[in-house]
């Protein structure tokens, strides 16, 4: 018989079955985020196709989970699906990638000024120094690879000490597709030697609790790849 329906039952959430393969999804997509991330995407204009099979395959998992992460990596703007044709890896334009950068700008200048403010400790600003410990008087000591890497934690470093949740969250998956870009840029016109004078000073202006300028170089430091970019990056187009 029935259960009598109760004045609870107008407000009763129409809750889905939990689904038993949302970690393999979330594996799935950590797994292949990382791959396109770590891909040097702008080296070459071939089109880069992921293969939905294959993938399924080396994760040793179905083809359900891989489905739903490139669905959600498309969500996000790292891949594209074409119909008839497959998925893949989406290549900013020159124009998206000096936008990304702009908004970045904005995000990283204002942690800057959070953290002179006393969101982060003087030992948290003096860590980003320890970052430079291969980099001597402005010289570098460490192939470029190496310090694209370090030049990419430091801007997530910044980023995280702001202690502001809500801009972590929005500088995330920005910084995701930035990186990419970075890793081709750092390597331009003598960009890595510009990058570690500008490093420094921001360290310098942060321990100085210098709200004014730290703010001003971390958003003229960011500005400058948009130049680079602009001016320099036609393979972007």
């Amino acid at each position: 018989m029935p259960r009598p329906r109760g004045p609870e039952d107008a407000h009763r959430l129409a809750i889905e079955p939990i689904d038993t393969s949302f970690s393999f999804k979330n594996k799935a997509y950590a797994a292949l985020k990382n791959v396109i991330v770590s891909m040097d995407i702008y080296r070459s204009r071939a089109d880069i196709r992921l293969d939905e099979r294959q993938l399924a395959q080396d994760f040793g998992i179905s083809r359900t989970p891989v489905r739903e992460a490139m669905a959600q990596l498309e969500r996000e703007g790292f891949v594209r699906s074409v119909p008839r044709r497959g998925v893949y890896v989406v290549r900013k334009t020159k124009k998206e990638v000096i936008e990304l950068i702009t908004a970045w700008a904005a995000l990283e200048s204002m942690a800057a000024r959070l953290i002179t403010e006393k969101s982060a400790s003087d030992s948290e600003i003096a860590s980003l120094r320890q970052m430079f410990a291969t980099f001597e008087d402005g010289q570098l000591r460490a192939h470029l690879d190496e310090y694209s890497e370090v030049n990419i934690e430091f801007h997530q470093s910044i980023i995280r000490m702001s202690g502001n949740g809500v801009l972590i969250d929005l500088a995330e998956n920005l910084f995701t597709h930035m990186r990419m870009i970075r890793r081709k840029t750092i390597v331009e016109k003598d960009r890595a030697d510009k990058s570690i004078r500008d490093h420094m000073n921001i360290i310098e202006a942060l321990e100085a609790h210098d709200t004014a300028r730290a703010e001003t170089l971390v958003r003229d430091h960011a500005l400058g790849l948009a130049d680079h970019v602009a001016k320099y990056a036609d393979y972007l187009d």
